[in-house]
């Protein structure tokens, strides 16, 4: 059984799994199609992604026009952040942040035109997605962590980054 709750973010959700633990260890069901529709979340992905990142690493902002995406954290814990990039939105610019880690089994369900970014808490990361689009570097769009017009509030000073994610833009 999953339960789905509206975000302050229009047309974000954030969905908490059950989570079964024993002697053994713990066991979570992901994700399933049937449980998810039935839920009223009908999203058909078709390519999952994940990373591995150290305490500190900051990945995103990014996200494009089209992509759904459902976000978890398999392993570890980290800072989430989503921002509504719509410039027709009344919203445009809003952002919400979440705690995703393997012991509290939340996911994110983030739609189109809105980024996402995450920064590491634990001193190692997985973060998962499932997206309804296959990726299309040609239609991403950066946005950079610390942007002034933004204000988003990050737990951590002075991130680890990529190339793009310190200038905002693609580098070959």
């Amino acid at each position: 059984m999953i339960t789905i709750e509206k975000a302050k973010l229009e047309g974000v959700r954030v969905i908490k799994l059950d989570r079964f633990e024993d002697h053994r260890g713990c066991y979570v069901e992901t994700y399933n199609e049937d449980v998810y529709k039935k839920s009223g979340l009908e999203v058909k992905f078709v390519q999952d992604d994940i990373s591995t990142s150290s305490k500190h690493v900051l990945r995103g902002i990014h996200g494009d026009a089209e992509t759904w995406k459902l976000i978890s954290c398999l392993y570890g814990s980290f800072y989430l952040v989503v921002i509504n990039y719509d410039d027709k939105s009344a919203n445009f610019g809003r952002w919400e942040a979440f705690i995703l880690s393997d012991r509290n089994c939340l996911q994110v369900l983030v739609p189109p035109k809105f980024g996402n970014g995450h920064l590491v808490l634990s001193e190692t990361a997985i973060f998962h997605y499932k997206q309804n689009t296959f990726y299309n570097p040609k239609g991403q769009f950066t946005i950079l962590w610390n942007d002034p017009k933004f204000n988003i509030w990050w737990p951590v000073k002075n991130p680890i980054l990529s190339r793009r994610d310190e200038s905002g833009h693609f580098v070959d």
